[in-house]
């Protein structure tokens, strides 16, 4: 019978040869009763609370099976036990998951009762108790205040049940920052906090062949080549990110030729997961490939039953339709099948689930769309050729008796026509969901408003990958979409994200949301009703301008309309006179060259008037197409031109209204996605889809969190300092209306950097808040405030120095073009070395700069992903590509202060990067730690049961550079 243990001893501390500090009192004040016949979850409940007494009090509380017969006491036990309902009549009422913490007095004693619906519902009420202590939980770890409290029994009544039926979190597959990077201890890191934050739900995706996969986690390919214990006998080359595969614009590079110290992070060259261990860039046989996926099904084998003993929901899938692997298809053929055939896809289908049921625990399976429906063409076809596919999909479910529930989800909700399609066509038993629009910045999906009888889960983003290098501050913008999700009648919250610490405001944000939105969500309580109606405002609703001064325009004598569109516009509204008017519409497509690429209809004042307007199939590319629609009734002198999406995005280059036969002369024209010209009007700047503010107000939580994490000394100013700096301005749906400056976007894969050529004088007024956080740092006491303040700090100094990166790039880029302009070699060289060498000299510095920073605050697995990020994606492009250029120019290798360094140059460092909280009875646990700095001379680990005699030492053995291991 599985068994899942509170760590049965504490770590004192990780360093060289520190002496064992005393052991802290213990004290008898109260018993923890965990009565007989609990469950597993219900014993755990009741050790944690035992464990948090501890470390914020240094009270060892006794455990008992029974209530004493005098004494305060802390009862931990689902509803339905005996000692539960003789303490509160009430709890019996308890649903599942909800939980009540609830002080009784009883004579001269005080009995805490933590009660549960269920014994998931226990444990969120044992977390929670902890919270009352001034504990705060995070995916990356606990946060205990440094200052004890005295141990008493807090005066509660509190009954809490969660909003969303499923609450939890998305960690995406495919860069380094993300899972892909995580150990199995990485996996039940993460998975015990869960709880601890009140969610219970883990999703996976799954990319297919082409790109950067196919990726491991789902294994495609018949029944007949899964053997009965789930291992293959036939599969097909994956892989996971490794350092030696160069992915999503990630140079191939073995961990050796880092700089600033870099490599100590890493054990070998081809560092990865460790089943991708040898395996890279690709696997080398196909032996070698089916003990690939043979590894990560033994690895999602552990770490889902990890989760199931948990009460965590998990979930992975695969996008649709299925792609089938190459060498799939390829054996396919050779017995006779066909890969497209729908029978087969079944087929194919009924193999995946059916090795699913023999290798791990699952509970959903879901099928991603894909994600180019977001911005590109989806036909008819494409619509069709998904909806047969997921046919397939759900005759194989049940065919194979599949023990999991089928799901969507995906870049958006569904088809670009009706974002609720599926609603209407799929049973209602399977859940449908949607990751949020604009990597996260667009409002939630208002789709879900139309799902109706069947589960849906809204899926905001933690963070965003353009930014992934950078500090992302996103608690008002999870607020919101929180506060959305609730009110569209959504059932699941869950946040996509890859890294984990640096996200921690923003997941506790969202956590919280999923609990209780009383106090900063205006429409909490409040009865659904149908959205308001929109006031007036003249103008365009979306969209963005595209210019193409250089395309001849055919049928026209007015070139300078059609050259410019306003495209992805949802519609315009416009003043006329009250009555009747003519209007054209004016389309041009001076983008596409092939027809079915752009595909929309038009409303004209709520109704229909074209469909499938396809402009290039109808009149060709860069030829002028009007569109004339007579006596157009306007009897409020409002005039509303709406576009309905098909495929891709609608566009339009002019609007022409006059007065209609008989009415009094009027004429207006809109030069769509340009300037005036003629007697057109300039266009209008778009209004906003959604004119509430992005965000809602978050200044309370950063005042508890900043009290958590640094202590009183200065928790109300840095609370304010990060309030202040957090979501974005406005009603702003992108990037640029962010508060915190955002010096990364995307270059070729995530997290990228560009120059920037605005002086660095002028720019660094952005980052003023660094300074003011610095001033602060005197006002903090204790070693973890003090811990956790300068983790903030150097990112936050770290996040200025890669803007400076950008302003000084900008300029040696400009002296390396002047110097590439002069054509005679002995000038050109002598002009590189005056001007293009000194900046370079100085862009070395700021990425050392940079680099300081960051492995100042390097403490998981994502922010030694953001390390590699550097060195393979970043590096190439700022550093060693150009080197290479000067130094041709120059006919000489650059100068030492030229080059990056190698050692590392920053304060000795010592870091846990994945921290487990709890293990299961019998497992080992494993605890990798990284020294950055001198060389070690011994490295041990100090470790006692909880509370009870001395510590022991047990030495750390070495790994590989700055990485050692203790079991």
């Amino acid at each position: 019978m599985r068994t899942v243990l509170q760590l049965p001893f504490v770590l004192a501390a990780i360093a060289a040869l520190l002496p064992a500090p005393a052991a802290l009192r213990a004290a008898d004040s109260a018993t923890i009763v965990s009565p007989a016949g609990a469950s597993v979850l219900e014993r755990l409940a009741a050790a944690e609370v035992r464990r948090y007494v501890y470390v914020r009090t240094g009270a060892l509380l006794p455990l008992a099976p029974a209530l004493p017969a005098a004494g305060d006491a802390i009862v931990v036990a689902a509803k339905d036990n005996a000692a539960v309902s003789g303490l509160d009549a009430g709890a019996v009422d308890l649903k599942p998951q909800e939980f009540l913490l609830k002080t009784v007095k009883s004579g001269d004693r005080t009995i805490l009762l933590v009660a549960g619906g269920d014994a998931a519902g226990t444990l969120y009420g044992a977390y929670r108790f902890a919270e009352l202590l001034g504990v705060r939980f995070h995916l990356h770890g606990d946060t205990i205040p440094d200052e004890k409290i005295p141990f008493a029994l807090p005066a509660a009544g509190e009954r809490a049940r969660p909003l969303f039926e499923l609450r939890g979190i998305q960690p995406f597959h495919d860069f380094p920052e993300g899972p892909d990077w995580w150990s199995l201890d990485g996996y039940k890191a993460v998975l015990a906090q869960l709880p601890k934050l009140g969610m219970n739900f883990f999703g996976l995706h799954t990319y297919p062949e082409g790109g950067v996969g196919p990726e491991p986690l789902t294994w495609i390919g018949l029944a007949e080549d899964a053997n009965p214990d789930g291992t293959v006998r036939f599969s097909y080359p994956a892989r996971h990110f490794t350092t030696v595969n160069g992915t999503w614009g990630y140079n191939a590079k073995p961990t050796d030729a880092y700089s600033f110290g870099a490599a100590a992070l890493f054990t070998r060259n081809d560092y990865g997961p460790e089943y991708m261990r040898d395996r890279t860039p690709w696997p080398r046989s196909p032996r070698d490939s089916n003990e690939l996926f043979n590894d990560m099904g033994a690895f999602l084998r552990e770490a889902l039953t990890f989760a199931r003993g948990l009460a965590i929901k998990t979930c992975l899938g695969t996008e649709l339709p299925l792609t089938v692997p190459t060498p799939v298809k390829n054996r396919l053929k050779e017995q006779g099948k066909d890969p497209a055939d729908p029978a087969v896809v079944q087929q194919l289908y009924e193999g995946l689930f059916t090795r699913i049921a023999r290798t791990h625990p699952l509970d959903y399976y879901w099928f991603w769309t894909h994600e180019g429906w977001t911005w590109s063409g989806v036909g008819d076809a494409e619509v069709a050729a998904t909806f047969k596919d997921l046919d397939a999909a759900i005759a194989a479910a049940r065919n194979v008796k599949a023990p999991f529930t089928l799901a969507t989800c995906g870049w958006v909700l569904g088809p670009p026509k009706d974002r609720a399609q599926f609603d209407k066509v799929l049973p209602k038993e399977m859940p449908l969901s949607c990751i949020s629009r604009n990597v996260g910045f667009a409002f939630v999906e208002r789709g879900f408003r139309e799902i109706k009888g069947r589960p849906a889960w809204s899926i905001p983003w933690l963070e965003d990958d353009p930014g992934l290098t950078i500090p992302q501050l996103w608690v008002g913008r999870m607020r919101r979409d929180a506060a959305d999700s609730l009110a569209y009648g959504c059932t699941g919250l869950m946040g996509i994200h890859w890294r984990t610490r640096i996200l921690a405001p923003n997941v506790s944000a969202l956590a919280k949301a999923a609990w209780d939105q009383r106090g900063w969500n205006p429409d909490f309580g409040k009865p659904p009703a149908p959205p308001a109606p929109k006031p007036f405002v003249e103008g365009a609703e979306g969209g963005n301008a595209a210019a193409f001064p250089g395309n001849a325009i055919d049928d026209t004598d007015e070139d300078a309309v059609y050259q410019t569109v306003r495209y992805d516009v949802r519609a315009y509204r416009l003043k006329v006179p009250a009555g009747a008017c003519d209007v054209t519409l004016k389309f041009c497509e001076p983008h596409y060259k092939e027809a079915g690429k752009r595909v929309f209809g038009v409303k004209l004042q709520g109704a229909q008037v074209i469909e499938g307007l396809d402009i290039f199939a109808k009149v060709g590319q860069n030829k002028a197409l009007d569109l004339v629609f007579k006596d157009v009734k306007a009897p409020g002198g409002i005039l509303a031109i709406e576009f309905t999406y098909e495929v891709e995005y609608p566009s339009i280059a002019g609007i022409a209204v006059a007065s209609a036969a008989g009415g009094a002369p009027f004429a207006r024209k809109i030069n769509c996605g340009g300037p005036a010209f003629k007697d057109y009007e300039a266009d209008f700047p778009p209004a906003p889809a959604d004119s509430r503010p992005r965000d809602l107000p978050c200044a309370d939580f950063y005042a508890d969190w900043a009290a958590a994490e640094f202590g009183p000394g200065a928790a109300e100013e840095i609370g304010a300092l990060f309030a202040s700096i957090d979501g974005l301005k406005g009603s702003g749906e992108s990037a640029e209306h962010a508060r915190l400056p955002r010096p990364a976007t995307w270059v070729d894969g995530p997290g990228g950097i560009t120059p920037d050529a605005t002086p660095w004088e002028e720019v660094q007024k952005r980052y003023t808040f660094v300074k003011v956080m610095e001033a602060l740092r005197p006002h903090v006491r204790g070693a973890g405030n003090l811990e956790r303040f300068d983790y903030w700090l150097n990112h936050f100094r770290y996040l200025r120095a890669t803007g400076k990166v950008n302003c000084v790039w900008a300029r040696f880029n400009a002296a390396m073009a002047k110097a590439k302009e002069e054509k005679d070699e002995a000038a050109r060289k002598k002009l590189a070395a005056e001007t293009a060498l000194p900046i370079r000299v100085e862009l070395v510095a700021a990425v050392a700069d940079a680099h300081l920073h960051l492995l100042s605050a390097v403490s998981t697995m994502g922010c030694i992903g953001n390390v590699t990020n550097w060195q393979q994606h970043i590096l190439p492009r700022l550093l060693e590509g150009p080197g290479a250029e000067l130094e041709q120019i120059l006919g000489a290798p650059l100068p030492p202060e030229a080059q990056p360094a190698r050692a590392y140059a920053g304060p000795p460092r010592l870091l846990v990067p994945e921290v487990r909280t709890s293990v299961n009875a019998g497992e080992a646990l494993n605890v990798t730690a990284i020294v950055l700095g001198p060389a070690v001379r011994e490295l041990g680990l100090f470790y006692r049961p909880l509370g009870r005699g001395g510590f022991v030492r047990q030495a750390f053995s070495p790994l590989g550079r700055g990485v050692y291991k203790a079991v």
